[in-house]
């Protein structure tokens, strides 16, 4: 029947998995669009914990149809992964439940390798990424010299191209990195075993969700990373190598702009980030600790992926207006509130000063944006535990005035508000 995309509105790890998992219940699809295993969303279900990296969130759900889209960029060794833990944990995720586009492409160890090269080359000054390949997998489409899941089809063709790949490779990691080659026979043979086991799970992805909407269906598109990684709209250069911003998930998913009904942008209640670039909020000390937590629990602002403790600071609404106008968000969904309780002041971002001026969008030229002080309004906290909240009207009045005041700044409606890591912890505006 349509389309509902959901966004990551910050520079991601902003609870988006917890979003798509309440609304996969009403969906038919759910489909990744973009990034790769660098990802991580992070399900909550009667006290079991699901950390995904591919498979979209919503094969939590019985009967759900989960698509990796042709946007996205495959590791099949990381992916086959994943679908052993998760089949060994009773989710069935067999090829009439799990779907891989045709077009997406992969990730290979020559990629991991480069990837990993090239991050060392740059020295103190990282861009800061998974180290998984993404990087290096998007280049070769974009040199289209990648290599595509279609080859699955074909494991003869397949170990061809690997062989190749794998040479060209080689010649880039001893002569200019002085690393050591890779094995290419063995690589080939490794990725022929691959496609043994996942060539049943091809489909074309824009069939596949035509069709869907065509038969009244629901297809619910899952965003990876967050706005601010998005390759061109995003802190370049710190940012991923796809497109997490809503025109990627058409191009990621090949489904035309007629076909969408919501934008659903997903945003914490304070901002977090990892890897390199600047952060006008940030925070460091005590403060940051108590926004991040300490690693003890799950949930905590550590990644997914990677472990990385992310860096933390107050909300940024500055930053929250820029992914509205990019997105064309229709509504907001604010993740991690009941992590403000028991501060007695809630400072929110509203502007930047940079040299004595005030600017009200986001600078989209890093040099600028480094210069940038953060203009605070200060908001009353809330003492009251709110993660037994089912209702707004069940939160603090403090805490209500918050998600009102974020919706009055951006401009756009608040419909979901999670106050808690649990499956039912989200209130429904």
């Amino acid at each position: 029947m349509a389309l509902d995309i959901i966004i990551g509105a910050q520079w991601g790890d902003e609870g988006k998995g917890r979003i798509t998992d309440l609304l996969a219940a009403q969906a038919n699809i759910v489909a990744r669009y973009s990034g790769g295993d660098n990802a991580g969303h992070t399900v909550t279900v009667a006290g079991e914990i699901f950390k995904l990296h591919l498979i979209p969130s919503g094969i939590i759900h019985p009967g759900v149809i989960c698509l990796i889209g042709n946007g996205t960029v495959i590791n099949p060794a990381v992916l086959l992964r994943e679908m052993e833990a998760l089949a060994a944990r009773g989710v069935d995720v067999g090829p009439h439940r799990l779907k891989i586009s045709r077009n997406a492409h992969l990730i290979t160890p020559a990629h991991v390798a480069l990837d990993k090269a090239r991050e060392a080359h740059r020295g103190s000054d990282p861009i800061g990424t998974t180290l998984r390949g993404i990087g290096p997998a998007y280049t070769d489409k974009a040199s289209r010299v990648g290599l595509r899941a279609e080859l699955f089809d074909d494991p003869e063709g397949l170990a061809d191209r690997m062989e190749i790949h794998i040479q060209g490779a080689n010649e880039t990691l001893t002569k200019i990195y002085g690393a050591e080659p890779l094995d290419s026979a063995a690589i080939a043979a490794e990725f022929t075993a691959y496609a043994q086991r996942l060539h049943p799970y091809l489909v074309d992805g824009s069939v596949l969700i035509d069709q869907a909407l065509r038969h009244g269906r629901d297809v619910l598109a899952e965003g990876a990373q967050g706005t601010f990684l998005d390759l061109d709209h995003g802190t370049y250069p710190y940012v991923t190598s796809s497109w997490p911003t809503a025109g990627g998930a058409l191009i990621g998913l090949g489904v035309g702009p007629n076909k969408v009904r919501r934008v659903i942008g997903v945003a914490k209640a304070f901002t977090s980030r990892v890897g390199s670039g600047p952060f006008p909020c940030e925070l460091s000390g005590d403060e940051a600790v108590r926004l991040r937590g300490t690693g003890a629990n799950p949930w905590d602002e550590y990644g997914t992926t990677t472990g990385r403790p992310r860096r933390v600071g107050w909300l940024d609404v500055v930053l929250l207006r820029h992914a509205v106008r990019i997105n064309g968000l229709t509504e907001l969904a604010i993740t991690k509130l009941d992590i403000l309780s028991g501060l007695k002041k809630v400072p929110v971002c509203v502007a930047y000063e940079r040299h004595g001026e005030q600017l009200e969008h986001y600078p989209t030229d890093l040099r600028v944006l480094a210069e940038c002080q953060p203009v605070y309004e200060i908001l009353d906290g809330w003492q009251e535990d709110v993660t037994g909240a089912r209702t707004l009207t069940d939160l603090p009045v403090n805490a209500r005035h918050y998600v009102e005041f974020i919706a009055a700044q951006t401009e756009t409606a608040m419909t979901y508000i999670s106050v808690g890591p649990g499956r039912d912890q989200v209130i429904q505006v």
